[in-house]
């Protein structure tokens, strides 16, 4: 889709952090949501006491509410991606609890003095295509002034109270299955520092616009027992919560797991933002690496993506008959990249290769 705003702008350079790597690191955030007072409403299916993906609200005995709110500071310069990216990355939270979007409303703060309003039309239009192409549309939103640019949805869905995908179900012997690659922060983060020499900078764009409609209608029809999507705590520090909720241990294969390869070559550069390193630095305390694994190959699997895939923990015998069905349905980096333990819970073990 053309952008019809001024091509010259590059909205990265107004963001002092992009995408998902601007959030508040899980160091930072989750000690802050255990100060939270608990909820006693018997009617709240999924809160925060989980760090799951989106909140759940029982409205009767075959009808949930699935609750979202998920907003960030350009990752990509062209303001129609942008506006793509976040509609896509803010849904995904709904699929990731098993359920389907019913409407949005935008969330803007914009500043008009330094950006013609073409920009924000087309932010919006981004938005609104990617909400068609999920099947509902945004019904509204609120604007605010700010010196960054500012963007994303809250969405509302449904879903059936006894069919949501919680990240506490997750089982030992169960096997981990991701749908799509990682590496997207240190792409996004090498182009914004115009260091993408490699051109990788499209390829993350047309996975960031994905919807993982797909993958989650799919999903539905197998046994998964607990379920998230990877966004800015990164592979490890997604299923770190998983592992936490269930009550598990978790062992990832780091060969297996997919990712893009300019990712690799820019991580030996140096190049990664700094909510992959933050992600680093608190998972120190979760994961044991495989000495065999370098400091890079550890970054990877702890860089902060932006409307990454879905991490679904599913019964063994189905694995790979559900990689097979992703795959053929167009989801073609779907991998059994580990599996679910007894153990500490929350812990994560790290094998360069499958056990």
């Amino acid at each position: 889709m053309k952008d019809t705003a001024d091509s010259s702008i590059r909205l990265t350079q107004l963001a002092k952090r992009a995408g998902c790597a601007a959030k508040q690191p899980p160091g930072y955030l989750l000690p802050l949501l255990g100060q939270l007072p608990g909820v006693l409403d018997p009617n709240v299916l999924v809160g925060s006491a989980t760090a799951d993906d989106a909140a759940v609200y029982r409205l009767s005995d075959e009808l949930a509410l699935v609750l979202t709110t998920d907003f960030f500071t350009p990752i990509v310069d062209r303001p129609y991606d942008f506006g793509a990216i976040a509609a896509a990355n803010a849904l995904s939270d709904v699929y990731a609890m098993g359920g389907k979007p019913l409407t949005a409303l935008n969330l803007v703060g914009f500043p008009d003095e330094k950006l013609p309003v073409d920009v924000l039309a087309e932010i919006l239009r981004g938005a609104a295509d990617k909400a068609a192409e999920a099947g509902i549309a945004i019904v509204g939103g609120h604007t605010i002034k700010s010196e960054e640019p500012v963007f994303g949805l809250c969405v509302v869905g449904t879903v059936h109270p006894r069919k949501v995908r919680a990240n506490s179900g997750a089982a030992p012997g169960d096997m981990l299955v991701l749908t799509k690659p990682i590496g997207l922060g240190i792409v996004t983060t090498a182009a914004k520092n115009s260091e993408d020499q490699l051109g990788a900078i499209g390829q993350a764009i047309e996975i960031m616009t994905t919807l993982n409609k797909v993958a989650a209608d799919l999903l539905g029809g197998f046994d998964v027992h607990a379920l998230t999507d990877v966004t800015g705590f990164g592979l490890l520090g997604h299923l770190r919560n998983v592992t936490s909720a269930s009550g598990v241990h978790a062992c990832v294969w780091a060969d297996a797991v997919p990712a893009l390869p300019a990712a690799r070559a820019y991580l030996g550069k140096g190049i990664a933002p700094g909510g992959t390193h933050a992600n680093w630095r608190f998972l120190e305390d979760w994961v044991t690496y495989d000495e065999k694994l370098s400091k890079e190959e550890q970054l990877l699997l702890c860089d902060a993506q932006t409307s990454g895939g879905l991490l679904a923990s599913v019964a063994s015998e189905q694995a790979h008959e559900l990689v097979g069905a992703l795959r053929s349905a167009g989801v073609a980096s779907a991998a059994v990249i580990g599996r679910i333990e007894t153990g500490e819970p929350g812990r994560i073990s790290v094998s360069k290769h499958r056990e």
